[in-house]
Formats: structure tokens, sequence, C-alpha cells
């Protein structure tokens, strides 16, 4: 293992992407100053210097920002160090941290000793929250429960709650080994919308039920048993047959492969916890694709921290970023080996593919498959301040032993700037419990009261001061 020194602090690793902007603009002005400088200098070695000089006083640091072609933010930051000298890296703190002692943590610190150190661990997790929701899992009629909440602009891992039947010490939530069911269509309407132009409001026609997929529904038949859809509708209510059309008709197994690739799937999430890479499969067979894109399948698989990724890059812009749950860790001397950061792993999809994906989880809470279950949000005094949105999956195991039940999906503030995305999974036994959207209604309402409780109570006692100093 690489030896430990202490850290140089990167003064942006804590930085949500709004803080980043001003001094993008500023790097971005002076690569166009140096693009000019150049074409009409013959003075080169001079001009370098110069430009350098003027990188070093306005930025302060060697990392590259990078804008990209929509407008979104790609950000190549991070409080990890890439330097073996500087640092650890996160799969060297896979080595002497354990996976089972990070999940249902019920303090946010704890100490490893590894080769005769004691080091001080500092988790991420929100431990009031994620207190919250153990309290409420459903033990009784699960075999499995992972419940995984992020922080989208950071990828700070807040909850990393579960629960296994099979195996008590086991961390579910970075196990892929769930069928990804239904929320795989995330990827194949991002794929539709950037390889065809679809919008949310372009109809396609299906026949048959809602939730089968036979090859004969793959046709393009008209009749007056024919169904028409809209892109929204068919994602919101988890229309087989459009998405199945949607993956043999327009996508294929190329642009598939193309976007399971850019949204994670069967790659190694770098993450300081072994995380399982969630594994998708292929083959030239039409109906194979037309399986995989609406997710009437158990092979492509997915884990609760992978799935809460997908969440937060329709937030993000259509950026994918690396996972974090240890904020830092602190050896015997107090110096600090390891600080986590913010680091994107690509973007995935494009700014305006990205809204499209939130108009259509949007409808999914508001007319779709989690109608119900967050039914009165209008007028709930914490859910209404918020713009929700989701996707669910459902479908059982081979043995039909266990049903496997999912929710991907995000929460943000109208008016501010708070967000959540989440991702849990339940296998439910003979009887159906608890289910995975009652989780998602948990969380989210619990973490924002907490947040608007304590922007209140900061506000309180700004006016109270104020009227002190008057």
């Amino acid at each position: 293992m690489a030896n430990l020194y202490k850290s140089k602090r990167n003064t942006h690793e804590n930085s949500g992407w709004r803080n980043y902007q001003t001094e993008l603009q500023r790097n971005h002005a002076m690569k166009k100053m140096s693009k000019k400088i150049l074409k009409y200098s013959p003075i080169v070695p001079i001009v370098l210097a110069v430009f350098y000089g003027i990188i070093t006083i306005f930025s302060g640091t060697a990392c590259q920002n990078i804008l990209s072609k929509t407008g979104g933010l790609l950000k190549d930051k991070t409080g990890d160090f890439q330097d073996d000298k500087q640092g650890i890296s996160k799969n060297e703190v896979q080595l002497f941290i354990d996976a089972g002692a990070i999940i249902n943590r019920k303090s946010r610190n704890f100490t490893v000793d590894h080769e005769g150190r004691k080091l001080r661990v500092d988790t991420t997790i929100d431990i009031d929250l994620q207190e919250y929701l153990l309290k409420k899992l459903d033990r009784k009629n699960s075999r499995y429960i992972g419940i995984v909440a992020i922080d989208p602009d950071t990828g700070r891992v807040l909850v990393m709650a579960g629960f296994d039947k099979t195996n008590a010490s086991k961390n579910t939530c970075i196990d892929s080994m769930f069928p990804a069911a239904s929320v795989f269509k995330i990827v194949s309407a991002a794929a539709v919308v950037e390889k065809c132009g679809f919008k949310a409001d372009t109809r396609f026609s299906y026949n048959g039920s809602n939730h089968t997929l036979y090859k004969r529904q793959l046709k393009d038949r008209k009749n007056r048993y024919t169904n028409y859809i809209t892109l929204r509708d068919s994602f919101a209510r988890s229309v087989n047959p459009v998405f199945g059309k949607i993956g043999a008709n327009y996508l294929g197994k190329t642009s598939l492969e193309k976007y399971a690739d850019a949204f994670g799937f069967n790659q190694t999430i770098n993450f300081e916890l072994p995380l399982s890479p969630s594994p998708i499969s292929f083959s030239d067979d039409l109906y194979n694709c037309a399986e995989i894109a609406c997710g009437f399948n158990r092979e492509t698989q997915l884990s609760p921290v992978h799935g809460a990724l997908i969440s937060s890059a329709v937030l993000n812009r259509g950026v994918l970023i690396e996972p974090t749950v240890i904020d830092q860790i602190v050896d015997e001397k107090g110096q600090v080996i390891y600080k986590s950061g913010l680091k994107k792993i690509n973007h995935a999809i494009s700014l305006e593919t990205a809204d499209i994906l939130k108009d259509l989880m949007g409808t999914t809470i508001r007319a779709g498959t989690c109608r119900k279950s967050f039914s009165g949000y209008r007028k709930d005094r914490i859910l209404s301040k918020l713009n929700i949105g989701g996707k669910t999956g459902s479908i059982a195991s081979r043995s039909h032993d266990v049903r496997y039940d999912w929710f991907v999906g995000y929460a943000e503030e109208k008016k501010g700037e708070q967000k959540l995305a989440l991702a849990i999974v339940v296998a439910h036994e003979k009887y159906i419990g608890r289910r995975s959207f009652h989780y998602a209604r948990y969380a989210i309402k619990e973490y924002f009261r907490k947040s608007f409780a304590e922007r209140q109570a900061n506000n309180n006692d700004v006016q109270r001061s104020g009227r002190t100093r008057s």
C-alpha cells in the first residue's frame, strides 16, 4: 500500500455545482485569451509564461474545468488524491474498510485498525435520516431491502440502510443482484430521445396489455383495438409494448449498448466500498432488444447505489458523478490521509435530454405508477414545495418466491437549491409488505422537513441578531 502523507485540501472539495461557475468562466476566458495571444504573437515562450502566471493567480490550481457542448458542467476537480505520494485512493480505502461496517450505521464516525495504526473514519451519512428510515423497515415481509439516498450535487451518500434476511452482515446497497426491471426504461427513454429526436409528446401505437411483451406486440399493426399513447405517459405507466418497440424498432443493440455504457452498466464505478458492476448483456435478436429496453428480463441487474447515481444524473444536467460514503480518514497524528471530493464519471446525456427525463419522471409521480403512493402531495406542507420524479420497476424471481420492487427517483426544492436522489429496492416474500415508493416518500418528506426546519431556525437567529444590534 502506498505511503500515507498529509494531504493538501482542495479548496473546492465540498462545493456544489454553482460554486464552480465563477471560476469556470474565468478559466474559459483565459483559454480564449491564450489562443488569441498564440495566434498573433511570434514570441511563444513569453506568451506561455504570461499565460501560466495569469492562470496561477486566478485559479490557484492545476485542475482543469471543462464546459460541455450543451452548457452542462463537467468537473474534473476532486478531493481524492490521484498521486500516491500525496494520499490514498478510493481503491486503497477498500482494502481496510469493511462494507458491513458502513450499512445501517448509527454513528457518523468509527475507528479501524490498519497495519498497527488506529484510523478515524468520518462518513458522509446523515445519521438522523438513516435512523428514521431504519425504524420503518418491514423485516417481516421482506427478504432484502436496500435504501440509498445521495446528495446529487456532490455524490455524498446520505443514507445506506438495508436488510438481508439470509445474511445479516451483508451490505445490500452495493450488491447488483437485483433485476433492474422497468428502471431501465430511464436509459431507453434517454437513448430514443437523443438518437431519434423524440419528445415527451411523441405518440406511439401498441396493441394488447400494458405489462405484457409478446413478439406480435412489436409489429406496427393498426386496427380498432390499437392504443395510442405519448412517450411521457408510456414511461409514467410503464407500458412494456411501447418500450419493446422502441428497443427493437428504433434503437437496436448498438444504441442500447451505447447508452447502457454511458449510464455506467458493466463498469466498475469508483467508490470507497467494493461496488458490484451492474451487469447487462446484449444479442442481435430484436426481441432481446425489446426485452432489455422495457426491462422485461432478469439478466439486467442493478445495485441501489448505482440506481441513485442514475437519478442523480437526471438532476445534474446529464452528468454521472462518482459516489462517496467516506468524508475523510485521519491517522493517529491527526493527519488527513484520505479526503473525498467531487469527480465526474462521464457526461451520460445532454442537458435537453435530462430535462425531458425529469418531465417523464415527474409524470410518474403525478399520473403514473406512483400516483397513489404520492397522493395528496400537492396539499402536503413539505411535499408541495418540491418537484418530485421517479420510476418504478417490478419483476418476480425465476422461482417466483420473491418479487423485486424498485423506486428510483429524486426530489428538489421548487424555490431553493436542496436536492435528494434516491434508489430503493425491496424483495417481497409471500406477502407484499411496505413498498419501495413508501420508503421513498418517507425519506423525501423527512429529509426536507429537517432541512426546512433548520433553515427557519437560522433565519430566526439572524432576525434576533439584527434586532439586538439595532
